[in-house]
């Protein structure tokens, strides 16, 4: 039985019983038995369930139902993103243009729904930023990515909340490893105090406009990202 096959049966048995994650799997013995496949078979399937973060394999204690992350999705994307910079596609503002796709069809259902609690959270985050921005911005892209995180977060969407933070550090370990310009960090700051006002005050075009003006000089910043040699990247895990 093909290593495919036999995934796709392991899946389906974590779905029928229902199994969450951290959760044994039946023995090496009983799933030999059940999928009626040799023990090679059996760990070569589970073996490619684990590079998906599907299955976690503890030796010498058995095999778990993993975490189910999208680290391996995360993987993919910096690489996808990085291999294609090299043959000179615009792969960097792809990125981005997702990114802005996405956020920018969020905010507008954000413009006015905002719980007090976060709106005044969004204003320490921009007044935090803007602290950064005069010691010269040391630390603004960690305090930028904690901003949109608490923008969303009332929309109380766990996986919209997963995938927003896998773009974000897709964006930010390539950016990293492409030797982008840096971020202007006056206009980071002016930029995302407007998302916040925008929000505030119900105007969804207004909120809109915001995004889109806060990635348009994202976009203005990739563009400027040349292909250079890889070998010359200060960080090669991409």
């Amino acid at each position: 039985m093909a290593a495919r096959d036999l995934q796709e049966r392991i899946k389906r048995l974590i779905i029928d019983r229902r199994l969450a994650s951290g959760a044994p799997l039946p023995t090496e013995p009983e799933l030999m038995e059940h999928l009626g496949a040799s023990r090679n078979s059996v760990r070569e399937a589970l073996k490619g369930l684990q590079a998906m973060g599907i299955v976690e394999i503890r030796h010498g204690f058995g095999t778990y139902v993993g975490a189910m992350s999208l680290a391996p999705m995360i993987e993919g994307l910096a690489f996808r993103t990085v291999a294609g910079h090299y043959r000179g596609e615009d792969t960097l503002l792809q990125l981005v243009q997702l990114r802005e796709a996405v956020e920018t069809g969020l905010v507008s259902r954000l413009a006015g729904r905002v719980p007090e609690g976060d709106l005044v959270e969004l204003d320490a985050l921009v007044d935090r930023m803007e602290e950064q921005a005069a010691r010269g911005g040391d630390g603004i892209a960690d305090t930028d990515r904690a901003f949109h995180a608490t923008l969303y977060r009332g929309l109380d969407n766990a996986l919209l909340g997963e995938v927003m933070a896998a773009f974000w550090d897709a964006f930010h370990r390539v950016h990293t490893d492409l030797g982008g310009a840096p971020q202007d960090p006056l206009v980071t700051c002016r930029q995302h105090r407007e998302i916040v006002d925008a929000v505030r005050s119900g105007d969804a075009i207004r909120a809109e406009e915001a995004i889109r003006e806060h990635f348009g000089n994202i976009r203005a910043r990739v563009s400027t990202t040349g292909t250079q040699d890889p070998h010359r990247c200060h960080n090669e895990r991409v």
